[in-house]
């Protein structure tokens, strides 16, 4: 699965912009877009709580916690929390 950087998504959503004020509300069909829209907020959610967890992993990693108290913290395996997170924070 491709991730789109918040660059792609702020672009997408200026085009959806432009877009929607094109259209006359006279002439254009409307669909109920509510499970589209709470689709959009959770994903906002998503990239909020994963830039929230990113950061608590380097403010741990900065007070020398290691990478099996994270991976404990965080329910996998150590392995799996430095994969996921090193890039991110010192090895």
């Amino acid at each position: 699965m491709t991730r789109h950087t918040d660059k792609e998504i702020e672009q997408a959503a200026e085009r959806f912009e432009r877009l929607a004020e094109t259209l006359d509300p006279a002439t254009a069909r409307v669909e109920e877009t509510n499970d589209l829209r709470e689709i959009a907020t959770a994903a906002e959610a998503v990239r909020a709580d994963d830039a929230r967890l990113r950061e608590a992993v380097l403010l741990a990693r900065a007070h020398g916690r290691s990478w099996n108290h994270i991976a404990l913290a965080l329910g996998v395996s150590r392995q799996a929390a430095r994969q996921r997170f090193a890039s991110n924070a010192s090895a």
